[in-house]
Parts: structure tokens; sequence; C-alpha cells
């Protein structure tokens, strides 16, 4: 068997930082528009990173777990240092009027349907 080459160990590497847990999101939807609880616990609010472009949202978040001083783990359920998550957001949505709140390592987005999209009530006249 041959050693890895140092491109090899490069693209491992590369790969291992790339890779991110996903996120358990619900999503709720009402006449106003959708509402997103995604659970990210271990992540700082100074880690977390929320992101419009175009139609696509992007959740990422930088797991921080210390660990006291002049201890080391031996067995560590969470290998990867992250969580990433995309979603597709509908032409209806008004991606320019998103509200987002984080609390105990639960983040709530909400955003609202477009002005366009949303039901509206139509006046009758008496002719």
């Amino acid at each position: 068997m041959t050693e890895p080459t140092a491109v090899t160990k490069k693209t491992e590497e590369a790969a291992r930082s790339e890779a991110a847990l996903l996120p358990p999101v619900d999503v709720i939807e009402d006449a106003g528009g959708i509402t997103l609880y995604a659970d990210l616990p271990g992540v700082p609010k100074d880690k977390l990173s929320l992101q419009i472009d175009a139609d696509t949202l992007t959740l990422e978040g930088e797991i921080s777990l210390d660990m006291p001083e002049g201890m080391e783990a031996t067995h560590a359920e969470v290998s990867r240092p992250r969580y990433r998550r995309t979603f597709t957001l509908s032409k209806e949505l008004d991606s320019g009027k998103v509200s987002a709140e984080f609390n105990h390592g639960v983040l709530k987005l909400r955003i609202p349907k477009a002005e366009h999209a949303q039901p509206r009530r139509i006046e009758v006249k008496v002719a």
C-alpha cells in the first residue's frame, strides 16, 4: 500500500473542513409568511452566519465546545465542528424583510410573504 501524497492529504483535509452537520429545522407556514426554527446547540451568537443570495438562504454556525483546562476528550460524538444548511426561497417571500432571533441554541427566522403574495380583501361596491 502506498503512502498518500501531499495533494491527496490536502484534498481530504479540505473535504473534512467543508463537511458539516445538518441542523434539524422546523418550517411553519402561515398566511403572512414562513417561520424557521433551527436547532444549533453549541453555536455562540458570534459564530452564527445567515446569508441570502438571490433565492438561496444559507445558515452556518461554528460549534464551540470548550474543554476544561487539563482535560482531554476520550470520546466525542460531535465530529464535525460546524452546522450548514441551505434552502431555496420561493419568489412569494420577501427576503428583504427577514427577522432573526437566537436564544439558547435555537434560531428563529421569520420571512414574510411579499406584498403581492399576501391574502387581501377585495371591497365590493354597489353599482
